[in-house]
């Protein structure tokens, strides 16, 4: 038993992994502005495997990659439902498998209807909210989660994390909606925004833009109280993800700069979004852990309680 679980574990990471470079490939996509490079879906002008030139190579290429994870959802999926015996765990397992689905079917709209922004923006959150998914299976099938018990953390520290996975989250649909409306050049200068600290907020790009940067703020603050605190903690299970998560912040800021000072050059951008989707994943480890100590304790302290009524 302890084996099938620890495979199910290394799948479920597998299944992750897959994920992340998915959501790179994804970025190239936009970045390269390759969106309609294949007008036709499910087939690619009608084939299974067109000539992998120009465009073709990164929109064919993304599907090739989201098929596979398709793949690999099916299996994990299959395998959570037949060999995890806790009913939440399997249902997570199923909304994973929904998400995929109805992510291939937004990428198909999104080429047939022509890049639609509310579908565009919708299959790019869509992609976040499955990478959170997959993240989940990898944190509640280790090995280490049934030992939460025995894990101490601040109280105050559960609604800390939630709160910075979710604001992460929220910029991520900040950065898509940007990202899909072509603003990410709606402000050219950085860290100033025309010169200024705040702009002339005129059209909705540089709207956009500026709630981005503004947003970029927040998450840091957020972040970084979140992970300080964490890392504040005895406590190595909390640590890792918190340090990683701080580790990745000054990166992703630096990213953001060298997008806009390289007038979205193709590398920075891409690996922006995917730098992004890391602290997200992070947070929501920190999260989901900090969420099992807390949960953890009044079924550890219930056994204590009873076995002094005993004694008294």
């Amino acid at each position: 038993m302890p084996d099938r679980a620890t495979g199910l574990h290394r799948f479920a990471v597998m299944t992750a992994g897959a994920t992340l470079v998915l959501l790179f490939l994804g970025g190239l996509v936009t970045s390269t502005g390759s969106a309609l490079a294949v007008p036709d879906w499910p087939l690619s002008f009608g084939q299974v495997f067109p000539p992998m030139v120009g465009g073709v190579l990164f929109e064919h290429g993304h599907r090739l990659a989201a098929a596979l994870v398709g793949c690999l959802t099916v299996v994990l999926a299959l395998w959570t439902v037949i060999g995890e015996s806790r009913p939440a765990v399997r249902a997570l397992g199923l909304l994973a498998l929904l998400a995929v689905v109805l992510q291939g079917v937004l990428g198909g709209v999104t080429v047939l209807y022509r890049l639609p922004l509310a579908v565009s923006v919708t299959h790019a959150c869509l992609a976040q909210a499955f990478f959170c998914l997959t993240i989940a299976l990898a944190t509640v099938t280790a090995p280490g989660w049934a030992a939460a018990r025995r894990r101490t953390a601040p109280a105050g520290l559960r609604p800390l994390t939630a709160a910075a996975t979710g604001v992460v989250f929220a910029q991520l649909i900040l950065g898509a909606l940007m990202r899909h409306m072509g603003a990410g050049l709606a402000i050219p200068d950085f860290p100033l925004a025309f010169g200024r600290f705040v702009p002339p907020l005129v059209t909705p790009h540089i709207t956009v833009h500026f709630a981005h940067r503004v947003g970029a703020l927040v998450v840091a603050l957020a972040v970084g109280a979140t992970a300080t605190a964490a890392l504040r903690a005895q406590e190595p299970w909390l640590r890792r993800p918190a340090a990683i998560a701080l580790a990745l912040l000054p990166l992703q800021i630096t990213l953001g700069a060298a997008t806009i000072w390289s007038g979205r050059a193709v590398i920075p951008t891409t690996t922006h979004l995917v730098v992004g989707a890391s602290i997200l994943g992070s947070c929501l480890v920190l999260a989901l852990r900090a969420g099992r100590i807390a949960a953890a304790r009044p079924a550890a302290a219930a056994p204590i309680a009873a076995h002094d009524r005993v004694l008294a």
